[in-house]
Parts: C-alpha cells; structure tokens; sequence
C-alpha cells in the first residue's frame, strides 16, 4: 500500500522504490448520477520545462497518445468512466524522459463542458495514483475531495526531479476555463 496524500503534499517514489523507471499513472472518477449527456472526462499529461510545456508536442492527450520520444504514452480515451479502478492511464518511462523536462503535470478535463453544464462538483471518488509497474505496487495515491463546483478541468498531480530524485505531488487545482486554460497557462498553442 503507497502512501496516500492530502492537497500539497509529496512523497519521493525514488525512495518508496528503489531503481525505479516505469510508472503507470492511473486516473479514475464517478460522475454522478443525472439526466441528460453523459460526462466524459480526459486525462493528459503536459511535459514541461521551467513551467513551461516543452512544445506542442508534448503534450500527451487522447489525440496524440505519445510524446516524440516515446517516454509518456496515453493508453487510450474512455468515454464513460463505468467501472472500478482506474478510467485511464499514462505510461512513463522515466529513465526516457529528457533532461529538459523537470515535470509532468496531469490534468483532467471534462469534454464538452460548458455545452453540456458539466462541472466537478458533479464528479464523484476522482482520484490519481502512481503504480511501479515491475510489481504492480501503488506508490502513492491522492482522492480528490474539495467541492469543484464550477471547475470544467482539474490538475490533480504531478511528477518531478528534484535533487536526482522523481516525486510525486497532489496538486488538486481547479480551473473553469477547461482544458484550453490549463494548456495556455502552461504554453500550449492553442487554436
């Protein structure tokens, strides 16, 4: 069993697992239950410099399920987020990831928001786990709590280097400009 986190805090997977270089960032959610569109909620990474994304191109999304160098792949969309467990994932492989990158941040946004009057504060049990593939063993864990209930996109980790090491952070930051918010904070273009 990994560590389980509150908002802001951190936890070094170097230390929890020695020798580490895959982890399986897994992403899940319930929404709630009403009338209407279902929710559809996507999951993506932004590798960044400086707290920059390093380009377009690295930005890891259900339309561009791997960044250049292969390090981060998105395992696919899931449109309905049905089921226990995880609703989507990211591979990394962090012994691939450039010297450059000093983070990878891990939104997830609601598709169609605002068209469909979806919020967080219709999402429930969202959280975001790190696994060492090797074993399968969860490293570290965050569960979203916190009322969202105008936030249409969410950053809920992020894994850095620090010192030589990669950790893991709880971030759990809303945004109600969606997606495209997130992605132009972080340098994304944008069209």
């Amino acid at each position: 069993m990994g560590v389980t986190l509150a908002k802001g805090g951190n936890v070094s997977l170097s230390k929890a697992a020695p020798n580490l270089t895959q982890v399986m960032i897994g992403l899940g959610w319930d929404a709630r239950s009403t009338t209407g569109a279902p929710f559809d909620l996507d999951a993506s990474a932004l590798m960044c410099s400086g707290g920059r994304v390093l380009g377009d191109e690295w930005f890891v999304f259900y339309n561009q399920l791997k960044s250049p160098d292969g390090s981060v792949e998105h395992t696919g969309d899931n449109l309905t987020g049905e089921g226990d467990g995880d609703d989507e994932s990211l591979l990394i492989d962090l012994s691939k990831v450039p010297p450059q990158c000093d983070k990878i941040v891990f939104p997830v946004s609601i598709h169609m928001a605002d068209e469909r009057g979806q919020t967080f504060g219709q999402v429930s049990n969202a959280f975001i786990r790190v696994v060492n593939q090797a074993d399968g063993q969860e490293l570290a864990r965050y569960d979203l709590s916190e009322d969202a209930s105008t936030e249409t996109a969410m950053i809920f980790g992020e894994v850095y280097r620090y010192q030589g090491e990669w950790k893991f952070r709880a971030v759990g930051q809303g945004y109600a400009s969606g997606l495209r918010g997130i992605a132009l904070d972080f340098g994304v273009n944008v069209s």
